[in-house]
């Protein structure tokens, strides 16, 4: 739950951070580009819903390196696919930390049943490697431009 919070503070101090800029030097009054925000699946606020996944260390530890490498090969192509689907818009690592949270996905779908299935194609959470919690999350549309840029900044 930390973590969540940690979040939210980040994105809140952010969000602080660009309106006090904002209110030091005038800025032009923004247009809102209503077919990007229609694209993005944006509300009136240019927010959209989302779910947001950590993942934890589960009860399964694979025996051998083998197979530990096969379920991990199956893992990062998961994460490959569901963000060519549009889906995945999100996925990174967390680091060593006391709570045993390994990862986090944010999926771009609007309730925790679609993000369990997604979730459940994983070879890593099938085989109880990790374990995933689920939270409903706000936030705004414009990550949905995430996978896009990060192509276009990847090697």
């Amino acid at each position: 739950m930390r973590l969540i919070a940690g979040i939210a503070l980040t994105l809140a101090l952010a969000a602080c951070a660009h309106a006090s800029a904002a209110n030091q030097t005038p800025q032009p009054a923004a247009t809102r580009d209503a077919a990007l925000a229609e694209r993005l699946g944006a509300d009136e606020r240019g927010m959209r819903q989302y779910v947001l996944v950590i993942l934890r260390t589960g009860p399964y530890t694979p025996p051998t390196p083998e197979e530990r490498s096969t379920l991990f090969a199956g893992h990062f192509a998961n994460i490959q696919r569901l963000a060519d689907e549009g889906k995945l818009i999100i996925a990174g690592p967390i680091g060593q930390n006391e709570r045993q949270y390994r990862g986090v996905f944010v999926f771009a779908v609007a309730t925790i049943e679609e993000a369990q299935a997604l979730v459940a194609t994983d070879p890593t959470v099938a085989a109880g490697v990790f374990v995933a919690e689920l939270y409903p999350w706000y936030g705004s549309a414009a990550l949905m431009e995430t996978p896009d840029i990060h192509r276009r900044i990847a090697p």
